[in-house]
């Protein structure tokens, strides 16, 4: 919004600085962290006065986690609120690429604010059915998908671009919209597994949005993608923005989140995250990229399958515990040392991901 201002600009004033993106990422990037500092505090005690007992805890998950017993969830709201408030702020409202993500994260927040809704208000750990859960993923995706391919460059359009064969394209046709379910859908759904310990879903998060966004930047500029030799699509520069003020919530949040959690995310967060950070990948034409940088969420996604499908084969467990940072729980590792650890591994992803923008 605060994009018009340039129409006051003669070109070379204060208001000249709100043409670049860069500047109004910054100017996203505060406002969200400002919203989480302002609206926390208030917005933690209303959640733990509406919802009493808080959170309901699996009685077959660690036993260190019965001292969370009370905490209230639902505090994706704060972060959700931050990035929409920042992000309508500081973005163009012409560039369909903003509301696709946008369109996508409210569209997840909502599923998951549905879910933890039901879980608080029957204590139980049951929430809403999984296969509505998952039909109005793909919905959703559907939606995004086919939104996406619609402001792609036609060159591009149900094309699948490699982050090393850059010369490559793979012509998905008819199962572009699956693929991106897939991407949209899976990601969503991996973040949500990998919410189970104080802060261990929100830093991975941001270095994953944080990365991506650098790349959305960096696909939106002609003269970086010659330099990258990388695939031009114009107006996801933008995302930058959106991007930035993910940043901003998420520190916002993980102010609370922090062991011990003043307040749990929950679904609402998770699967609202977790689908922008597929929309993104898709709108970037950089898919697979996603998988290496959020490879602590396919991971974490992996382990559960994996658990799951052995032990209805075998009768046995893989691991101690699935999703896999349970595993560790269960073999003693303290849980600051566990998301830490999963928090440097992020890192490393992301640089990795970073990189495949120059490799030929």
């Amino acid at each position: 919004m605060l994009y018009w201002l340039t129409a006051l600009s003669d070109g070379g004033d204060f208001f000249n600085l709100f043409r670049y993106i860069t500047f109004r990422a910054g100017g996203a990037f505060l406002t969200a962290l400002l919203f989480g500092f302002l609206f926390g505090p208030p917005l933690i005690n209303v959640l733990r006065r509406k919802q009493g007992k808080g959170q309901p805890i699996r009685d077959d998950g660690p036993e260190a986690h019965l001292a969370k017993v009370g905490t209230p969830t639902m505090g994706g709201l704060l972060i959700v609120g931050a990035l929409v408030t920042a992000t309508l702020l500081w973005a163009r409202w012409d560039n369909p690429f903003v509301w696709l993500v946008l369109f996508v994260t409210l569209s997840f927040g909502l599923i998951g604010f549905a879910d933890d809704y039901a879980k608080v208000s029957k204590q139980n750990t049951a929430g809403v059915p999984g296969k509505l859960r998952l039909a109005l993923g793909i919905t959703i995706a559907v939606i995004a998908a086919l939104w996406a391919a619609a402001y792609h460059p036609e060159a591009l359009q149900n094309r699948l671009a490699m982050p090393v064969f850059k010369d490559t394209l793979i012509n998905l046709g008819l199962l572009y919209v699956p693929f991106s379910i897939c991407v949209i859908v899976g990601a969503a759904n991996a973040v949500n597994l990998t919410d189970g310990l104080d802060g261990l879903a929100i830093m991975p998060v941001m270095i994953a949005a944080g990365t991506l966004g650098i790349i959305a930047y960096a696909v939106g500029r002609v003269d970086f993608t010659e330099y990258l030799d990388v695939h031009y699509v114009p107006g996801t520069g933008e995302i930058l923005i959106f991007t930035a003020a993910l940043f901003g919530g998420g520190l916002g949040f993980l102010w609370y989140n922090a062991p011990p959690a003043a307040v749990f995310m929950g679904d609402t967060g998770s699967l609202a995250l977790g689908g922008a950070l597929g929309a993104i990948a898709v709108a970037t034409k950089h898919e697979l990229v996603l998988a290496i940088v959020g490879g602590l969420f396919v991971v974490e996604a992996l382990s559960v399958i994996i658990q799951v499908l052995y032990f209805k084969r075998t009768g046995k467990r893989v691991f101690l515990m699935a999703p896999i940072h349970h595993h560790y729980e269960k073999k003693g590792w303290a849980e600051p040392t566990i998301v830490i650890r999963f928090w440097i591994i992020s890192l490393i992803l992301a640089l990795i991901g970073l990189a495949t923008l120059k490799v030929r």
